[in-house]
């Protein structure tokens, strides 16, 4: 199993689940969201980051009323100040994962439309806070590119496969989504001098998230346009791959590093342009975490679990139902 799926072990969830099974949660409190993490346990809570000052955290009892948490980084580190001279301490599209009994966080450092930028990394061995902060310890830059490369170092997602091997898929626009292996002893890389390798491409491109599921790596990539409320353009797509580094292949045999992807999720009623994908397990089946740009609420961005289901030949489908509204 993706060590970033939450297994068995998960709460018996309260009365915010629709009838019916599957279903869509009605989420309450702390879902306003942009670029949600993966979903992971610490202790009795849940917890997801997002883009904000600080990188800002959320946890839940029961995947259903969130409330917000203290952010993990405090002001702007020397190291991003250094690399990315124009950053603000309001960094973007944060992801998390659990290795070796630590928390490895992973967040973006740029600005917009351009492709100076890093990944920066901070660790703690808990997620609970104490005296209302969490003892975050900074790691530094993981992956930073500039000018002229051929890559842009956002959008994160790290992934632990079964071997104990560590990787971190990141990439936005440019020349499109890239791979590096990490140390899990550090959360690094591995090999800092070699070329991260090349998983996906298209015009619009971003947001990568692996797993693996059965046989196959799965890679999920948004196509489109975010950050532009209801005339936000993100879907999101998907491959599948026997290698982890790829080729991914859509459902009809496309290379996604020729264009490929098959559509998961897209617009739909209040739900526009959903985003920044992972999956989650809950009593109630899996769910596709995700961000949305609500329609019916400012076009704000708003965390979303929307039923996950497989076809016989392992393929991922959102139902396509209508969103509820989130709790107030």
């Amino acid at each position: 199993m993706n060590a970033q799926l939450l297994g068995a072990g998960c709460l018996m969830l309260a009365g915010g689940w629709l009838a019916g099974a599957p279903a869509e949660p009605v989420l309450r409190g702390a879902v306003q969201a942009h670029d949600p993490s993966s979903v992971v346990r610490c202790g009795d809570h849940y917890w997801f980051f997002s883009t904000g000052p600080g990188v800002k955290s959320h946890c839940s009892r029961d995947l259903v009323e969130w409330k917000p948490g203290p952010p993990v980084v405090a002001g702007l580190p020397a190291w991003a100040r250094e690399a990315v001279p124009k950053a603000r301490p309001h960094f973007w599209a944060p992801d998390v994962i659990k290795v070796g009994g630590r928390f490895l966080l992973y967040y973006s450092v740029s600005t917009f439309g351009s492709q100076v930028s890093a990944i920066g990394l901070s660790v703690s061995y808990t997620l609970e806070p104490r005296d209302g902060r969490v003892a975050w310890r900074d790691e530094g830059i993981v992956v930073r590119s500039r000018e002229g490369d051929a890559f842009n170092a956002i959008d994160p997602s790290a992934f632990l496969d079964e071997d104990g091997r560590l990787w971190l898929a990141f990439g936005s626009f440019w020349s499109g989504i890239k791979l590096v292996e990490l140390d899990p002893r550090t959360g690094r890389r591995r090999a800092p001098e070699a070329a991260p390798v090349a998983l996906a491409m298209a015009k619009e491109i971003e947001a990568p998230y692996l797993c693996r599921r059965g046989g196959f790596y799965y890679l999920f990539v948004n196509w489109g346009l975010c950050c532009r409320g209801v005339r936000s353009t993100y879907e999101i797509r998907v491959g599948r791959s026997r290698s982890v580094t790829g080729p991914y292949l859509d459902r009809a045999g496309t290379d996604l590093l020729a264009g490929g992807g098959t559509l998961v999720l897209g617009s739909a009623g209040r739900r526009i342009g959903p985003g920044h994908a992972s999956r989650v397990a809950t009593p109630r089946g899996e769910r596709l975490a995700c961000h949305f740009y609500d329609a019916e609420n400012h076009g704000l961005a708003t965390l979303a679990l929307v039923p996950l289901e497989w076809t016989a030949d392992g393929w991922p489908v959102c139902r396509k139902e209508a969103a509820p509204a989130p709790g107030r």
